[in-house]
């Protein structure tokens, strides 16, 4: 596996590190592009480095915190070359990854638990690409 990309906001920071201590525990290297702290701060600015990242096959997959994960998410899907996921559940993570080929999971920090969040992200790195009639549809994604 290659280096995991990891970014969240201030609202998504409690469960990064909660993230880091699930990848540490299964012995995989990751990169984190920010926040440091609990501190009040803009998702967008650890949001692009992680896309740029992902984008230049430095990291992959990423994962993404922010509070709602709408913000993060947002921000990460006006690159061209990422599929960010929003994903509350451990089914639409399974799903994000089969049918969409989702590069970076995104997680909502105040909606759910680290509990959760071993579920998803469980689902998430278990979960191979379908491929065949969905690579069709990925292929529309871009905007050219």
């Amino acid at each position: 596996m290659k280096l995991i990309g990891l970014a969240s906001d201030h609202a998504g920071f409690a469960l990064k590190q909660y993230v880091k201590q699930w990848l540490e525990a299964k012995g995989w290297e990751y990169k984190d592009f920010g926040t440091y702290t609990a501190d009040s701060c803009d998702y967008a600015d650890f949001a692009h480095p992680l896309a740029l990242a992902v984008e230049a096959g430095e990291c992959y997959p990423g994962i993404a915190i922010c509070g709602s994960g709408e913000g993060i998410s947002m921000t990460l899907n006006k690159h061209q070359g990422i599929r960010a996921a929003l994903c509350w559940i451990p089914e639409i993570s399974h799903l994000a990854r089969q049918h969409n080929d989702a590069n970076v999971l995104v997680m909502p920090g105040r909606f759910i638990d680290n509990e959760m969040a071993d579920k998803i992200m469980t689902e998430f790195f278990n979960t191979a690409f379908e491929g065949g009639r969905h690579q069709k549809r990925i292929d529309k994604m871009p905007v050219r």
